[in-house]
C-alpha cells in the first residue's frame, strides 16, 4: 500500500488548488485509478464544490461576520486536506469527508 501511496501523492497534492487542480489531478489519474489520489481528489472536489456553494450563498449577505466565517471554515478543511495527502493518509475531511466519498465515488 506504501508503494501506491508515494504513486498517487503528486495527484492527491495537486487536487487540492482549487477547481484547476482538480481537473489536473483526475487527468493525472485516468489511467492509472491509484486509490489514494481518487480518495484525495473526491476529498478536493467536494470541498471545492463547498466552496463555490457557500461563496454564492454568502455573497448575497453583506457581512464580513459571515463571509469571515465561511473563509475559516474553508481553510481550515482545505489545510487538513492537503496535510493528510502530504502525510500519505486517507482520513475523510471532518464533517463532510464522508459525504463526498460518496457523491463522488465513481473518481
Amino acid at each position: 500500500m506504501n508503494n501506491k501511496i508515494e504513486e498517487g501523492k503528486t495527484a492527491a497534492i495537486t487536487s487540492y488548488i482549487l477547481i484547476v487542480g482538480v481537473m489536473i489531478a483526475i487527468s493525472m489519474n485516468a489511467e492509472t485509478k491509484n486509490p489514494f489520489a481518487s480518495f484525495h481528489i473526491r476529498q478536493a472536489l467536494g470541498l471545492t464544490i463547498t466552496f463555490l456553494s457557500l461563496g454564492l450563498i454568502v455573497s448575497n449577505f453583506d457581512s464580513m461576520m459571515i463571509s469571515a466565517t465561511m473563509w475559516i471554515f474553508v481553510s481550515v478543511l482545505w489545510t487538513y486536506g492537503i496535510f493528510t495527502a502530504i502525510r500519505g493518509e486517507m482520513k475523510p475531511l471532518p464533517l463532510l469527508g464522508n459525504l463526498f466519498q460518496k457523491a463522488f465515488h465513481f473518481i
